[in-house]
C-alpha cells in the first residue's frame, strides 16, 4: 500500500497575519475618515440634496457606504435630520444604519471568517457558532447601546465571527433606533436648539447611555462569573 499525501492545512501563522493585515487596514481607514476627516460630508450632503425627490433613497445608499468607511454615524444622522426633518430623517438614518451593518458584516465575513475559525480551532469555533445561533441578534442590539464603540468596526468583527446577515440587519435596526432619533432630531433642530425636540433627544440619549453602561457592567460581571466558576470548582 502506498501512503497518500494530503495537502497540509494553512498554518495558524498565515491566518494570524491575514487577520492582522485586515485589522491594520481598517484602523488606518478609521484614522483617515473618522479622525483626519478626508471625506467632505457637507459636499456629499449637498450633492445628495441636488437629486431632488430621489434624495432620501440616495442618502440611504451613500450614508450606508460612508458609514462602512467609518464616517461617524452621528454626523450622517444629523445630516439626515437637516435634509429631511425629524420624521422622514429617522427612517433614512435607520435605513443607512442597516445598510452599513450589512456591508461591513459581508466584508468582515469574506475577509476574516476563515482565519478567525482557524485561529479559534474547531471546538471553540463550533461553540461560538452555537452561542451566536442563540444570542447573536441580542449581541448586536446590545453593542449598539454601548457608548464609545464604533458600530462599523463592531459590524466588521461580527461578520468575521459569523453572525448571520439577518441578525445583523434586525439587530442594527432595533439597537440603533434610539440613537437614530437622537442625532437625527438634533440635526433637524440646529436652527432652534431650544425646541422641545432637542430636550427629548437629550433625554433619550441619557437613558440610552445609562442602559448601555448598565448592560455592559452586567455583561462583564456575568462573563467573569462564568470564567471564575470552573476554576473555583477545580480548586475545590
Amino acid at each position: 500500500m502506498t501512503d497518500i499525501d494530503y495537502p497540509a492545512p494553512p498554518s495558524r501563522r498565515s491566518h494570524a497575519l491575514r487577520l492582522a493585515a485586515v485589522v491594520a487596514f481598517l484602523l488606518g481607514l478609521f484614522y483617515l475618515v473618522a479622525v483626519a476627516r478626508v471625506i467632505d460630508v457637507e459636499a456629499v450632503r449637498d450633492a445628495v440634496a441636488a437629486t431632488g425627490p430621489a434624495a432620501p433613497v440616495a442618502y440611504v445608499v451613500v450614508s450606508a457606504v460612508l458609514g462602512a468607511l467609518f464616517v461617524p454615524g452621528p454626523i450622517l444622522a444629523a445630516g439626515s435630520g437637516l435634509l429631511f426633518g425629524p420624521v422622514l430623517g429617522v427612517f433614512v438614518t435607520l435605513g443607512a444604519t442597516v445598510g452599513t451593518a450589512t456591508i461591513a458584516s459581508l466584508i468582515g465575513r469574506r475577509a476574516g471568517r476563515d482565519s478567525a475559525r482557524a485561529l479559534l480551532g474547531p471546538p471553540r469555533a463550533d461553540t461560538l457558532d452555537r452561542l451566536i445561533e442563540r444570542g447573536g441578534l441580542w449581541a448586536v442590539v446590545g453593542q449598539r447601546f454601548i457608548p464609545g464603540v464604533s458600530d462599523a468596526l463592531a459590524s466588521y468583527a461580527f461578520g468575521a465571527f459569523g453572525v448571520p446577515l439577518w441578525q445583523m440587519a434586525v439587530g442594527a435596526f432595533i439597537g440603533s433606533a434610539p440613537r437614530a432619533f437622537v442625532y437625527t432630531a438634533l440635526g433637524a433642530s440646529l436652527s432652534d436648539l431650544s425646541s422641545p425636540l432637542v430636550y427629548a433627544a437629550v433625554a433619550v440619549w441619557c437613558v440610552t447611555a445609562i442602559v448601555g453602561a448598565f448592560a455592559t457592567h452586567r455583561g462583564y460581571r456575568t462573563w467573569r462569573a462564568r470564567n471564575a466558576g470552573p476554576a473555583d470548582g477545580t480548586a475545590a
